[in-house]
């Protein structure tokens, strides 16, 4: 005899949810809602992060594919390198058609490799992509013939310089339909002109009064009026005639640095080392890997650039241990120099060769100027 029915089957009780489950299980939900959010909304800012690092002393691939001397010359002497001289890029993830989302975002802010940054900072209001990508390629150009004038300079050749328009800033600048592209200014208000520092300190001195520009315009030499208009840029006032102008030179051997898709002009303090470096006997770096940034003008002066301490971690990346670092940029640097990296703070293209010649030649370290805290 069986005592239970063998078609019957006995289940036990259903286990109800507590309140407290049914909140975890709504919490999870809720989260999960958020993360999908956080993947497809759209966000504004980039991410900003190390990029290639090419050694100036080294090679490059050329607009054919063929592997060539990044700098290469002509009409002088050269001379065995060793080591590097590298220069520095970032890379920038993102753009107005396609932002990083906000869980990329909280993933950079704790990278100290990466930083995020406003969009806008990087990618001004009412200027494309496309127009980006010339502006920086215009200042490459530029900061490649301003690295070649001071390196040159600096080795005590004669370089004779001239300014260009390369270009008018926007539709409505003061100088539309008076100066046009590849307009060679020679002078302003009856003063010999020869860079862009000469003439802004003219157009200060007016005021917002109307400016005499001599030119050489195709061959024909004629004087034009500017009124200059007024500006304001990071909170300071400036008196502009609306034109981006580019230093042309005439050197007196060929000078070619041969690197594609890179734009800026952060890279002209290496450039002028490098080039130096290719034009001297012995070895400027000491055949150590030196690694540095900075832009540079025929006068030698080192100014600031941007993504100073990506570009130490993408030093350290390429096993670099010295780091030339722009002193403009030191508050930016101390506090966040990455272990096995030693940083040296320049001002003038000088600065940098002392640097490298205590590095060379064994000598005291220490006395070399750093960045440090204020």
């Amino acid at each position: 005899m069986a005592l239970f029915d063998e078609d019957v089957t006995i289940r036990p009780p259903r286990r109800r949810l507590t309140r407290g489950m049914v909140g975890g299980l709504w919490a999870l939900a809720l989260a999960m809602v958020v993360l999908l959010a956080l993947t497809f909304l759209p966000t504004s800012y980039v991410i900003q992060q190390p990029g290639p690092v090419y050694n100036t002393l080294g090679s490059a691939t050329s607009a054919d594919g063929e592997e060539v001397p990044l700098i290469s010359v002509e009409g002088a002497e050269t001379f065995e390198t060793a080591g590097a001289l590298d220069l520095l890029t970032v890379q920038v993830r993102g753009n107005r058609e396609r932002t990083p989302s906000w869980l990329e975002l909280a993933t950079a802010w704790f990278n100290p490799t990466q930083a995020v940054l406003p969009i806008d900072a990087v990618f001004p209001i009412g200027q494309t992509t496309d127009e980006r990508s010339e502006e920086s390629a215009a200042l490459m150009v530029d900061s490649q013939k301003e690295a070649t004038a001071a390196a040159l300079i600096e080795l005590g050749y004669d370089v004779e310089s001239q300014l260009t328009v390369h270009s008018l800033s926007a539709d409505d600048s003061a100088s539309a339909g008076i100066l046009e592209e590849g307009d060679i200014i020679v002078g302003a208000n009856g003063t010999p002109v020869t860079d862009t520092a000469s003439l802004r300190a003219i157009i200060a001195e007016g005021a917002g009064a109307p400016v005499s520009i001599d030119i050489v315009r195709d061959g024909v030499a004629q004087t034009v009026t500017v009124t200059p208009k007024e500006t304001e840029t990071d909170g300071e006032t400036a008196w502009v005639i609306g034109v981006t102008l580019m230093s042309d030179y005439e050197f007196p051997i060929d000078v070619t640095i041969q690197l594609n898709n890179v734009g800026g002009p952060s890279a002209g303090m290496m450039f002028a080392l490098g080039i130096m470096d290719v034009l001297t006997p012995g070895e400027l770096n000491g055949g150590e890997n030196v690694a540095g940034t900075g832009t540079i003008n025929a006068e030698g002066d080192v100014g600031p650039i941007g993504g100073i301490r990506q570009k130490m971690w993408g030093a350290v990346g390429e096993g670099a241990e010295w780091f030339l670092a722009p002193a403009a940029n030191c508050d930016e640097v101390v506090g966040h120099i990455p272990d096995g990296l030693r940083v040296f703070s320049v001002a003038t293209l000088d600065d940098a060769i002392g640097a490298l010649d205590a590095l060379r030649e064994g000598g005291d370290l220490d006395a070399v100027p750093t960045c440090t805290a204020e």
